[in-house]
């Protein structure tokens, strides 16, 4: 199948005016100027149509907090344990949540998604379709684990009269669970040097041990200055591969960060000043990151802010200083990097994933809906 006589913006540095994208099964086959040779009446006129990425939110609990139906439908924190690495967002996920089908209409086919910030150390985050009828169809794979700073934790368990209560305790318990797991790991490979007995299975440091053989991410939920510092530090300490979620006061060490290399998903956007370790929000902060060398996406946080505005939250960085390149691209490639799937998603280009949304005008905008949505090189949504 074509789509031909479209504006592409492949997110990969390069716009086509007027082009074609070839789709064969699933994949992108071919991507080139003017009309292809060898049309059929299968293929498809955009007449003019501006074709892009599937957009990508990289940060979201979709799935895990459903709309509308209160305690039943939230498993998104499973605050019984300040370490749970083995807990996997697969199990919690309900793809029939309506949030799914809103996404897929505002052009968004691809989230992170995981469990929320109570614990020191949450579950899994997973990358997911958001078309599907069940959660093994719509999985890409697991991307990373996720860790939270700050806030949250030593506001839950002080509640519970339990550690973590403070920054300190927080950042503890992850070097001695991190600690423990690397052990285990060194153990496990004597034991099979010398053929030995294993020892004992333990769940949580077979959940770390993607993470600490870099074939996974950690994704840190930190919003103030200092605890993405301690982030930084401790993904250094145990050399991870990590991202920055929210990153709100990185702005204020946007130099330090941009030499670190760092990844940051920035969100929610739309947002008040709701509690403390959100007082250096800033609508700037994207803009600032990227002048300083930070690889910038954007997020919702769903639910915090609502999936379908995704690309509002970029039409505001945009406003804010974000080119309109790069705004375009913290909702397409950058997040397919930030998420570790930009092998196969978050660009227009031959051997991707044939993930393609069509609008007829700008879509950082109010409101805007894809008048085409393409998922896995099948048309999801189309309007005549």
């Amino acid at each position: 199948m074509y789509l031909y006589n479209a504006e592409i913006f492949t997110a990969n540095g390069e716009i086509i005016k007027n082009g074609y994208v070839e789709i064969t099964g699933e994949y992108i086959t071919d991507v080139g100027e003017g009309e292809p040779s060898d049309m059929s009446f299968y293929d498809i006129d955009c007449n003019g149509g501006k074709l892009f990425p599937g957009f990508i939110d990289a940060h979201t609990h979709m799935g895990l907090f459903e709309s509308g139906i209160g305690i039943e439908g939230e498993d998104c924190n499973e605050d019984s344990d300040p370490v749970t690495p083995d807990l996997r967002t697969i199990d919690g996920i309900n793809p029939m949540d309506e949030n799914f089908s809103v996404a897929l209409s505002y052009g968004i086919t691809t989230v992170a998604t995981g469990c929320g910030s109570a614990n020191p150390i949450g579950g899994d985050v997973i990358a997911v379709k958001t078309s599907g009828r069940y959660a093994d169809e719509m999985l890409i794979k697991p991307i990373g684990i996720k860790f939270a700073l700050g806030e949250n934790p030593k506001t839950v368990y002080s509640e519970k009269d339990s550690a973590p209560v403070t920054r300190m305790a927080t950042a503890a318990i992850i070097r001695e669970a991190l600690f423990k797991a690397k052990r285990y790991m060194e153990d496990k490979k004597k034991a099979i040097a010398e053929n030995d007995d294993l020892p004992e299975y333990d769940a949580k440091c077979e959940a770390l041990e993607p993470l600490l053989k870099k074939k996974i991410k950690a994704f840190f939920h930190c919003h103030k200055a200092n605890d993405i510092m301690t982030a930084v530090r401790i993904a250094k300490e145990f050399e991870l591969d990590y991202s920055l979620v929210h990153c709100t006061e990185g702005h204020l060490i946007a130099d330090v960060l941009g030499e670190q290399r760092v990844r940051a998903a920035i969100g929610p956007v739309i947002s008040d000043k709701g509690k403390p370790e959100l007082m250096g929000l800033s609508v700037k902060n994207a803009a600032t990151l990227r002048e300083n060398g930070v690889s910038v996406s954007i997020c919702t946080d769903h639910p915090e802010v609502p999936i379908q505005y995704l690309s509002l939250s970029a039409a505001i960085a945009n406003k804010n200083g974000l080119s309109y390149e790069d705004s375009i691209k913290a909702i397409t490639r950058n997040a397919a990097k930030f998420c570790g799937i930009d092998d196969i998603l978050g660009s227009i280009e031959k051997g991707k994933i044939a993930d393609i949304v069509m609008f007829s005008e700008n879509p950082l905008g109010v409101e805007v809906k894809p008048t085409m949505v393409i998922v896995n090189g099948k048309i999801i949504e189309r309007k005549e």
